[in-house]
């Protein structure tokens, strides 16, 4: 318990010491669009632990407002137009150079057309941090959908496994692993790598398949996000439709 509770004291500090390193961005710094019309899909996920500093955000693109009241665990998903984005994140109800960014990425390309997902996480060292994963929306093969984990959390290496096999092995923050697999139901769960330590219990899910013209099924992508430190190692779950391409 003392070396949890001092693990703990470790992140907080050193996300505060992070968030405070932001300086507002200017106001020139907007978006430049690729391709007006030609809008993308962007989903942004709140994976900071709550009691970091960074517990409801709102989300800037631009000098736009694109997500509002963002709380832990929680994920949200708008259209924007393709090009390359500031992207800020603000505490809640802060306007855009009134306060200090907790986060800000000052060139997050959205190519047109693109379904992207914008993680604010921990890195591997638990230091609060942005990335942005493309969603991939291919098709698969016949009957089956595709599975996609990523690892954002304080946390080390982890394999997947689902009962009891494993799935996936040494997948590290901030990386990302996939796979078909034949539609129907799995509960996916985390161990160490390399062992069968599981830090985070199954969470169930269902791989989707439905032939068809326009809906292939889906690509679920789990987020292994928090801290396996202090116990506070969750999963999100998000569909995306796969189409045929």
């Amino acid at each position: 318990m003392i070396m949890r509770q001092r693990a703990r004291a470790i992140i907080a500090a050193s996300a505060m010491v992070m968030l405070a390193a932001f300086m507002p961005p200017p106001l020139a710094a907007a978006s430049t669009p690729m391709a007006p019309g030609a809008d993308a899909t962007v989903s942004v996920l709140h994976a900071i632990p709550a009691g970091l500093g960074a517990d409801v955000v709102d989300v800037y693109a631009g000098r736009a407002l694109i997500i509002d009241d963002l709380t832990p665990g929680t994920l949200k998903t708008v259209k924007l137009p393709g090009g390359t984005y500031a992207l800020t994140v603000l505490p809640d109800g802060r306007a855009l150079g009134t306060a200090a960014p907790l986060l800000r990425a000052p060139q997050t390309k959205v190519p047109a057309g693109a379904n992207v997902t914008v993680t604010a996480n921990l890195d591997a060292a638990g230091r609060p941090v942005l990335n942005a994963f493309t969603n991939d929306t291919s098709t698969v093969g016949r009957g089956m959908g595709r599975l996609t984990v990523r690892h954002i959390a304080f946390a080390p290496a982890l394999d997947m496994r689902n009962a009891g096999k494993v799935l996936f092995t040494d997948l590290q923050n901030p990386r990302q692993v996939d796979a078909g697999l034949n539609a129907g139901r799995f509960a996916p769960y985390a161990t160490i790598a390399g062992t069968r330590d599981v830090v985070l219990r199954p969470t169930p899910i269902t791989i989707v398949n439905k032939p068809g013209t326009l809906d292939m099924g889906t690509n679920t992508i789990v987020y292994l996000w928090g801290s396996a430190v202090d116990g506070s190692l969750r999963a999100v779950v998000q569909n995306v439709r796969i189409d045929l391409q």
